[in-house]
């Protein structure tokens, strides 16, 4: 059984220590791998697929067709469909109000400040794929391209050996307006979109979380593409006091433990009963899970128990770990709401487990892991926005301001900068 780990002795970024193996092998292989997408274009994609995939689609090729579409949208059930259709409806309300407008300041010195919201022209989803099928991963990646306005949104998934992706993952793209998918995954399917082949017309961006050669790849190619984030094991912490119940609690544990042995699953109290209670429970749980296997070596190697001497201590601790899922298990969760600074996404209450917001509830689920909750936010719509600035002086404006630019200029050594001001107020029709 889990023991108990008291916070005071604990360094946080011990918990935060995951990894894959040799990360400078792994860089390597895809590196490779993307060189040889580069150079070879869609020949090294159907061989890299055949490979790592086990599907040969030379015949059939690397898009989707609407035969495939088709068969899809036949094939899911109706219940799954009108559920993920109501997802979808709550996503992109959620994500609406977060579209912002262009705007325009004009001064009476004679100048107009401004900035122009534009949305990105295009921009690559990756969904994972396999052996599983991960249709919320569609919706979360592509609503809000949709939202900001992309005319061009493209999803890679790996497909399963007999070529096909899974009917739901063709299902929810077609419904939250992905407008091409391809059936390439890993590595090779992040070069495709980076740097384009024959079949893949490269993007200006890449979103979407995926294995650790994913990661790697998005790392790598980044600077020739934006890319939303470097996304690593989920990761869940749970801040619980004395009226946390303890068969909750272990549930909401194991629902981010079995997503991957290397995932992280944290319970922190000052209450040690709860604390026993739920080590207790997730032995119980963990033979009930059919992905027991995965979830009980994430819960050995990366699960904790940490006792504190109170909420205050705890959510300090919380802040320096900055997980992914923060639930706030607690009496009173909005009174310490004010005190969260770092983390990707906050559920408050007993009734809010972290699968709410997986997959219903409207805000993102791709969210900063491993820490970096300190910096990177949330996917959403600004992700698939960019900024421009406006800027206009008036001949007044420029004689009021131009000494001092120039001033600031030259105290750089930068000459010209202040000659290209200098030379206007002194034309003829500067007065």
């Amino acid at each position: 059984m889990k023991e108990i780990t008291a916070g005071a002795d604990l360094d946080p970024a011990a918990l935060k220590a995951r990894s894959y193996g040799d990360d400078a092998a792994l860089s390597k292989t895809v590196a490779d791998i993307i060189g040889r997408v580069e150079r070879e274009g869609d020949a090294a994609l159907f061989a890299l697929t055949e490979r790592f995939d086990g599907a040969d689609l030379r015949e059939t090729g690397l898009r989707v067709q609407e035969d495939e579409w088709a068969r899809a949208r036949a094939a899911v059930d109706r219940e799954w469909l009108a559920a993920l259709r109501a997802a979808l409806g709550n996503i992109r309300r959620y994500h609406e109000k977060q579209k912002r407008v262009s705007w325009f300041e004009p001064s009476p010195s004679g100048t107009l400040l401004g900035q122009v919201m534009r949305p990105l022209d295009s921009v690559g989803l990756y969904v994972p794929g396999g052996t599983a099928a991960y249709p919320s991963s569609v919706l979360m990646n592509a609503v809000p391209a949709a939202v900001a306005g992309v005319e061009r949104i493209v999803m890679v998934s790996p497909p399963q050996p007999d070529g096909t992706l899974r009917p739901e993952v063709l299902a929810a793209a077609g419904e939250c307006g992905v407008t091409e998918v391809y059936k390439i995954g890993g590595a090779q399917a992040v070069a495709a979109l980076a740097y384009g082949t024959a079949s893949v017309a490269p993007v200006d961006k890449i979103t979407g979380p995926g294995n650790i050669y994913v990661t790697l790849a998005k790392k790598q190619v980044y600077g020739r593409v934006d890319i939303d984030m470097l996304a690593g094991p989920s990761e869940i912490l749970i801040l619980a006091d004395e009226t946390g119940d303890p068969v909750l609690l272990a549930a909401d544990l194991l629902s981010q433990a079995e997503h991957d042995a290397l995932s992280s699953a944290i319970c922190i109290s000052p209450c040690r009963p709860l604390l026993e209670a739920v080590a207790a429970e997730v032995e119980r749980q963990l033979a009930e899970l059919p992905r027991h296997n995965v979830a009980r070596r994430s819960w050995e190697d990366h699960g904790a128990l940490i006792l504190t001497e109170s909420l205050p201590k705890g959510l300090e601790l919380a802040n320096a770990i900055a997980p992914e899922h923060l639930e706030l298990a607690v009496a009173e969760p909005f009174r310490w709401i004010g005190l969260v600074r770092h983390a990707g996404a906050v559920f408050l209450g007993r009734h809010t487990p972290e699968p709410v917001g997986d997959y219903f509830a409207g805000p993102n689920h791709i969210l900063p892991t491993g820490g970096t909750a300190r910096f990177f936010s949330v996917l959403d719509v600004d992700a698939f926005m960019k900024k421009i600035s406006v800027i206009h002086y008036s001949a007044e404006a420029l004689r009021a301001d131009g000494r001092q630019i120039m001033l600031l200029a030259r105290s750089e050594g930068l000459e010209a900068h202040a000659r290209a001001v200098g030379l206007r107020l002194e034309a003829p029709d500067a007065e």
